[in-house]
């Protein structure tokens, strides 16, 4: 099975019981396979479709996404995988375009305190007898109050900077 964002499209003219299921990371891949179903369709004058269902687009929802929307949302999925997706569905899929993403997208952390360590540390030398005392936590609760706002997944957090 193929990691490929695909749609399934089906024939309206026959019922739905004619469809296929079409790559949908190139719109013009997709306009192509979608035309090469209603062609091989068994209802006669067939011309109208509709999306019904999808695979590897980590259930964003599609059904209002026009097809160059959807090919490019399925290139972008196939590129960053579930980080993107996630942040689409958060941002609005007509709003994360790749560049956004890639302003925002800060990495997948353990937690939002091994991010804010992380970035203490980047921007502060503590000697290690000092850094038990810092209050990472606290830290952590101040950036995601307002700079950052983190995705919880299966392994940890992603995190994404607000912009």
């Amino acid at each position: 099975m193929s990691d490929t964002p695909r749609v399934y499209v089906v024939c309206i003219e026959s019922d739905g019981e004619h469809g296929a299921w079409v790559d949908a990371v190139d719109a013009d891949d997709l306009e192509e396979g979608i035309q090469d179903m209603i062609e091989a369709s068994p209802a006669e004058d067939a011309e109208e479709w509709e999306i019904q269902g999808s695979e590897n687009f980590y259930d964003l929802t599609l059904e209002t996404a026009s097809l160059a929307l959807i090919a490019d949302l399925g290139r972008l999925v196939e590129e960053y995988g579930e980080p993107y997706a996630a942040f689409a569905d958060n941002e609005g899929i007509e709003h994360a375009d790749e560049n956004r993403f890639n302003e925002c997208y800060q990495g997948e952390w353990s937690s939002e305190t091994a991010f804010a360590e992380h970035i203490f540390d980047e921007c502060i030398e503590v000697p290690a007898a000092a850094a038990g005392y810092i209050d990472y936590d606290s830290y952590a609760n101040d950036l995601f109050m307002g700079d950052y706002y983190s995705i919880v997944t299966s392994g940890g957090v992603y995190v994404y900077q607000n912009m």
